[in-house]
């Protein structure tokens, strides 16, 4: 490695991990919280058998998991615009991302509230409990620990997907890697370095998801 690509990578390396910090993983997390949001409560109207709002949200998860998220990244930042609708390019990659994670995660959580037992819902009843407090106090918490490790992994993915941002001027990691690239000429050793940042992004969230995994096992064997 010469001098002069030693002195680039060693200059870079902190103007790309700092839009890292500052908005690949603000990104990430705002969208990843209005995600679950998002699935949560389509994967309850799911699992409540409401006609009318089932249909709907079926067919919200239809479209927007058979559409690329480029695609509807590129329809809120430069196909509503000519319909008078402007959002700026963080607040539009809030929104695409929320509202494709949330029907991934919804088909999640739906199959989680699905693998409940039917006979918790009927112990609830006879105890006196609401549909609604059955939900909240005995489904909902037992679905969510059973989702955790595929909604964990959902964010682990979700932190590599912000990479297309890029195409629609957020200035996230990726594309600060594009404007060092276009003035160093040394893409490889540049989009190496930028890989290897996401890799320690999406470590420290594996760890993460490993001790959030041991915390709901000694949880639930507790409850047992």
């Amino acid at each position: 490695m010469s001098e002069r690509l030693w002195g680039i990578l060693v200059d870079s390396f902190g103007k790309i991990l700092l839009p890292g910090l500052t908005v690949t993983i603000p990104l990430t997390a705002i969208s990843f919280t209005l995600a679950l949001i998002i699935a949560v409560a389509v994967a309850l109207v799911q699992f409540a058998h409401v006609p009318v709002l089932q249909r709907l949200a079926r067919f919200y998860i239809w479209v927007i998991r058979g559409t690329p998220v480029l695609v509807q990244l590129f329809v809120v930042f430069y196909g509503l615009p000519g319909v008078g609708i402007l959002i700026e390019p963080f607040p539009a990659a809030v929104l695409v991302f929320s509202i494709n994670e949330g029907a991934y995660c919804a088909e999640t959580i739906r199959a989680a509230l699905e693998s409940v037992p039917k006979g918790q819902m009927e112990a609830g009843q006879c105890v006196g409990m609401s549909y609604l407090q059955i939900i909240r106090r005995i489904i909902l918490p037992q679905a969510l620990r059973t989702a955790f490790p595929t909604l964990a992994s959902t964010l682990i993915a979700m932190v590599k997907d912000t990479s297309l941002a890029a195409n629609i001027t957020v200035t996230e990691m990726f594309m600060t890697t594009q404007r060092i690239v276009a003035r160093t000429y040394e893409p490889l050793a540049l989009y190496i370095e930028v890989g290897l940042v996401y890799l320690l992004f999406c470590t420290v969230l594996t760890r993460l998801q490993a001790v959030g995994e041991r915390y709901l096992n000694s949880k639930g064997a507790q409850r047992s």
